[in-house]
């Protein structure tokens, strides 16, 4: 399938309704507004196809975006590949769920992710910690250096409360992933979401979210999910 038959294809799995939901979170046109779900049957046809998933890419499309993600090689992404593709990440649909995920499979995901975390810009700070728990939730434990995601749940107790909005929610998310995927510092992670405490997802004519790492590992934990890890990072 070429590039032309795919658009077609999502084009025509597109909904009104899920359009209008995603452009309230931040996309814009072009885009068709396609369920994630329903794009398995055409992954299925297709596979994996970077040549086709660059392609998909550059067209802006939001929809086509999302795919180009579902089937990339992201081990054959180098760095350069994976800054062009935050480039085009206009919001944080595509920088934590299309291009972090990508970047999750690939093996130079920590050495790109901790560079976008050091960057102080707003949606590569997100797409680098959204990374991280994108890994945590996994990989197993042994590939992941304890002092280092030490020190990177003491740069989250310090700095969360002044990170723009969505670096604040993927810095969250981090300390949650670390409290119940990573076991060796799960003790620290709840301090961590304890000193923390609530956050303030303030949004754009909505009202503010509140976040709670605390409450969220502890109904995890309810659950009997400490130590979970997916077997699958992308659908």
């Amino acid at each position: 399938m070429n590039l032309e038959t795919v658009m077609q294809e999502l084009e025509a799995l597109g909904k009104e309704r899920l359009k209008k939901m995603y452009m309230s979170n931040g996309a814009r046109e072009p885009l068709f507004g396609v369920a994630t779900g329903e794009m398995k049957p055409l992954f299925r046809q297709i596979r994996i196809n970077q040549p086709l998933a660059e392609e998909m890419y550059a067209t802006g499309n939001y929809d086509a975006m999302y795919f180009a993600g579902i089937i990339a090689d992201p081990k054959a992404m180098t760095s350069a590949d994976f800054e062009r593709w935050m480039e085009g990440a206009y919001f944080y649909m595509l920088s934590d769920y299309v291009v972090a995920v990508t970047l999750a499979e690939a093996d130079i995901a920590q050495e790109v992710a901790d560079k976008w975390i050091a960057s102080g810009d707003e949606l590569r700070m997100s797409a680098g910690w959204s990374c991280y728990c994108w890994l945590l939730g996994s990989r197993p434990d042994s590939e992941f250096d304890e002092s280092k995601l030490a020190g990177m749940l003491e740069t989250v107790k310090n700095t969360i409360h002044d990170a723009p909005a969505r670096t604040k929610s993927a810095m969250n998310n981090f300390v949650y992933t670390v409290g119940i995927s990573y076991q060796p510092l799960h003790v620290q992670a709840m301090e961590t979401a304890q000193a923390i405490g609530p956050i303030e997802m303030k949004r754009d004519n909505k009202k503010s979210a509140i976040l709670n790492a605390s409450e969220t590992i502890q109904k995890a934990l309810d659950r009997g999910q400490l130590g979970f890890k997916r077997k699958y990072v992308r659908c």
